[in-house]
This record gives C-alpha cells, sequence and structure tokens, in this order.
C-alpha cells in the first residue's frame, strides 16, 4: 500500500492541491519552525495588548453585537470557552468527513501565517489531530457565510478543547477525551484572542469549492466523452469539432478545449466513417453538434472559479488581524461573497451540463430520432422497457440540478442584533453545488450506459478508440444489449466507474496533449 503524501505548513501557504491530499488521501502535516517562530514573535502583540487597559476588540471584549463590553482578565479563558460553546451551534446531518478535513487544513493554513495571533500550541493541536484522523462532527445547518463559517468552524474549536462530538480515523464516533489520549495530544485552554482565530475564516465554503474544482476537472472530459459516444451512436457528424471551426472563429478556450477533445475521441471511428459519404443530413441536432460550446464555457467558468480559489487560499482570513507591524485591527474580510458567487456560477454550468445530456440520451431512445436503433434500445420493443426508465431517472436529476442553480449568494438574513447585516450564505452555496456535482456525475453515468448500449447495437461497425475504452471499462462491470434486467444495479455500477477514475484513466492516453 502507498504511503499517505506529506505535506509542509510554511509562511507562502498551502496549494488547492495540499487541499485534496489532506481531505481525501490522508496526508500527514508537519509545521515548518519558520511558523513556530512566527507565531511564536506575533503572540508576543497579542499578549501585551491583553494586559494593556485599552479595550480591543476579540481579545478583551466581547464579541459581534456585544463587543462594547470590556472582559476582565480572569474571565477571558472563559470568554473563549463561551465563545465556541456557544457557537457550535450547528444542526442536521454530520457532513462528511472530506470537508471537516479540508475546513480544518484551510483554518491550520490561516493559522499558520502568523496574522492571526494564536499560540504555536493551537496550530500544532491542530494539526496533530489532522494526523490521527480525529474529525469533529460538524452539521449540515448553522453557517451563513460571515463571519465566516463560524458554526462549522466552532465544531472544530469545540474538539480542539476536548470537548463536543468526534470521529476517529474508521468513523466511529468516540469520547474525545479517548480520542486525545489515543494520539497523544492534550486539549488546549485558549487564551486571549485564540477563540475568534479558530472560528472567523471562509475555510467550509472554500474547501468545498476546491474539492468541486477537482471533481468537475475530469467530469468535464468525461462529458466530452459521452457526449462524442452519443454522436457516434447516433450516426452524427464529427466535422463540426474541427479546430479551424472553433479557436479561430470564436477564441473561448472552454469551447476550444472541448471541441478538440471530441474530435479526438472520434477519431479513426469506424462507425463515423460509415456514413461519411452520402449521408443526406445536413446538419446534427443541437444537443449533438453544440456540446463543445456548452462543455466549453464550463471549462471557462471553472477556470474563473480556480482564479478565486486560488486568491482566496492566498488569503489570512481573520478578524482582527495582527498586521505586519504588529497592530490588531478589524476588517471585513471574512465576508464569503467571492466565494459564494463562483460556487453559485458553477452550480449553473453544472445544471446545464446535465441538461444538455440528457437531451443526447433521449434522442438515441426514441426511434423517430435515433437513425434506426430500436425503441429505447430494447431487445425486444414492447415486450421490454429497454433504458425508458434510465431517462426518467436522469430527467429527474437534471431537473434537482435545476432547482439547485438558484443562487444563494443573492439572499441575506440579517444576525446578531443586526450588527452582521449583510450575509453571503456561501456555505450553502457549497453544500447545493456540492450535491449538483454528484448528480452529474449520475447524468453522465447514465448517458455512457446509453450511449454504450446505442454503440454495441451498431455491430457490426465499431466504434472508435477512445470510445470504445469507454466502453471496455462500462462492459467490465454492465453487460451489453440483452433481455431486461434489474437496471438500478447497472446504473450505480456506471456511476462507481466514473467515482473511482476508471473510466477518466482509460481516456488519458487518448486526450489531446
Amino acid at each position: 500500500m502507498a504511503s499517505a503524501p506529506q505535506i509542509t505548513l510554511g509562511l507562502s501557504g498551502a496549494t488547492a492541491d495540499d487541499v485534496i491530499a489532506v481531505a481525501r488521501h490522508e496526508a500527514r502535516i508537519s509545521i515548518s519552525p519558520q511558523v513556530l517562530e512566527e507565531l511564536a514573535s506575533v503572540r508576543a502583540h497579542i499578549d501585551a495588548l491583553a494586559s494593556a487597559d485599552t479595550p480591543v476588540y476579540g481579545i478583551s471584549t466581547g464579541f459581534g453585537a456585544l463587543a462594547t463590553r470590556h472582559i476582565a482578565p480572569e474571565d477571558r479563558a472563559k470568554l473563549q470557552r463561551s465563545l465556541i460553546r456557544s457557537h457550535a451551534a450547528g444542526m442536521g446531518e454530520p457532513v462528511e468527513r472530506e470537508v471537516v478535513r479540508a475546513l480544518m487544513f484551510l483554518r491550520a493554513k490561516t493559522l499558520a501565517s502568523g496574522r492571526t495571533g494564536v499560540r504555536p500550541v493551537v496550530l500544532e493541536t491542530m494539526v496533530g489531530m489532522l494526523n490521527a484522523g480525529i474529525t469533529p462532527v460538524v452539521r449540515e445547518y448553522g453557517s451563513l457565510g460571515c463571519s465566516g463559517d463560524l458554526a462549522p468552524l466552532s465544531h472544530c474549536a469545540l474538539v480542539l478543547m476536548g470537548e463536543g462530538e468526534a470521529t476517529d480515523a474508521h468513523g466511529n464516533i468516540r469520547p474525545v477525551p479517548e480520542l486525545f489520549a489515543e494520539a497523544g495530544l492534550t486539549p488546549v485552554e485558549l487564551a486571549e484572542k485564540e477563540g475568534l482565530a479558530l472560528v472567523n475564516g471562509t475555510d467550509g465554503m472554500l474547501g468545498q469549492l476546491i474539492m468541486a474544482l477537482a471533481d468537475l476537472d475530469e467530469l468535464l472530459d468525461i462529458a466530452d466523452a459521452t457526449a462524442a459516444m452519443s454522436v457516434e451512436a447516433q450516426l452524427g457528424t464529427d466535422q463540426v469539432f474541427r479546430a479551424e471551426l472553433h479557436e479561430p472563429l470564436r477564441p473561448h478556450p472552454g469551447q476550444g478545449r472541448s471541441a478538440q477533445n471530441m474530435f479526438a475521441f472520434l477519431a479513426d471511428s469506424p462507425i463515423v466513417a460509415s456514413h461519411r459519404e452520402g449521408d443526406g443530413r445536413v446538419q446534427d441536432a443541437y444537443s449533438l453538434r453544440c456540446s463543445p460550446q456548452v462543455t466549453g464555457a464550463a471549462r471557462d467558468t471553472i477556470a474563473h472559479a480556480r482564479l478565486v480559489a486560488t486568491r482566496e487560499l492566498a488569503a489570512a482570513i481573520d478578524n482582527p488581524v495582527v498586521l505586519p507591524s504588529g497592530e490588531v485591527t478589524s476588517n471585513g474580510n471574512f465576508h464569503g461573497a467571492p466565494v459564494a458567487y463562483v460556487l453559485d456560477f458553477l452550480a449553473i454550468a453544472v445544471a446545464d451540463l446535465g441538461s444538455i445530456a440528457e437531451r443526447r440520451t433521449d434522442r438515441m431512445l426514441d426511434p423517430a430520432r435515433s437513425r434506426d436503433l430500436p425503441a429505447f434500445l430494447a431487445d425486444d420493443p414492447g415486450v421490454d422497457s429497454g433504458m425508458m426508465i434510465a431517462q426518467y431517472t436522469q430527467a429527474g436529476l437534471v431537473a434537482e440540478n435545476k432547482r439547485l442553480a438558484v443562487p444563494a449568494s443573492v439572499d441575506s438574513i440579517p444576525s446578531s442584533a443586526m450588527q452582521e447585516d449583510h450575509v453571503s450564505l456561501g456555505w450553502h452555496a457549497a453544500r447545493k453545488l456540492r450535491t449538483s456535482v454528484a448528480n452529474l456525475r449520475r447524468i453522465l453515468a447514465v448517458e455512457m450506459l446509453i450511449a454504450g448500449r446505442a454503440l454495441d447495437l451498431r455491430a457490426p461497425l465499431k466504434p472508435g478508440p477512445a470510445t470504445g475504452a469507454v466502453l471496455e471499462v462500462l462492459r467490465s462491470k454492465v453487460a451489453g444489449p440483452g433481455q431486461d434486467r434489474f437496471l438500478s444495479a447497472e446504473l450505480e455500477a456506471a456511476y462507481d466507474l466514473l467515482a473511482n477514475g476508471s473510466v477518466h484513466k482509460a481516456l488519458e492516453a487518448h486526450l489531446p496533449a
């Protein structure tokens, strides 16, 4: 078994690949000595302010609408505990383990920047939790995306204090003191400023954005492949995907890339070659001919979202923040609008990708449009229903993604006695995008399954090398045409082949350089 990747947290921050490695691949984290030195140096400024007579927000005052109250030194440890306990107010089902690990790692990255004023022990304990596989239970509801993902981060901070709920590396909920003892960790008694430093960030929404981008990178290649399979199965033309019809005429980079993919995926196809001469059709339907324009637009949307994610990764979000001069000052950088907007933008693109895939699928099932394929690709139409209801399932997923494309970021519900009177709802945008991406994978799995059966029904003609490679992977788990059989299991098997990377791996040799 390959060992887990290793990541060092330095002053320069972290990359999206680091987030994925920690969240999904159990990467072990170390902390550079320079980070620990910087944290100790910055902490000295906080200690000086804590001992001064002048109230400073987050150090010697209350929080939010209660920021006007000065807190006596003997009550400040209690203040930090109270902040975390009261803010760990989530409800609903636990969110996925990888989401929590991404959130924790991103908060650790910000703590390591030296701009939050925490002691080294706070960062060391959070990293220790990640390395030990201790995962706080974070509930679905609680974040408004401003001041950051307060409730989700507070559930994590509560575990850092030795309280709350957490699971071990195997996903079992166990007492937090027991988990800490096994890992050789000591719960942290938070000092001035440290409570706010642990909860004021966009880490939950950003972590989910980064993982969605990683998923979509693969799914867009797969969307190009399933579209190519559908074009091939419906005796469409590959000529509309030629390079000279794209970048020179309409220079959207994503469109050019998807057209290049589809042209490559259809190369050397005996099915395509079989009707290149003497085909009376002038043009294919939009869902076939315009696939690169739609998938390409999604690619460009992803590029914009990745730019926003990269900028947010470079941020050190906290309030108040410790400037390099040592000044501790309030700010509004915790507002999640930049991340929330692109989460919503991606949900629109994902919904439209699923919509065009479903239209391609439907054409293959309708004998009036499928170019001599049997109705619903059934073995004995009338006795057998073939793929009829698979399209129903796909259409239901498309309908749900259309609902999920309604933006969350245009909404705002004031909170904290109108102190926090405009919020981003970025967490909600992230949660619905996560569902949308999973639904898109199912939608493409249905298209792959149905297009694969249609390609088999074109025998003795064979698909091209690229689409044939996808079909071979599919046939390793799902049988070809025949009488009706239990279809749900085959749909789930097709989904698993997309989710575990098998299909994308088969495509890699056929992707243009």
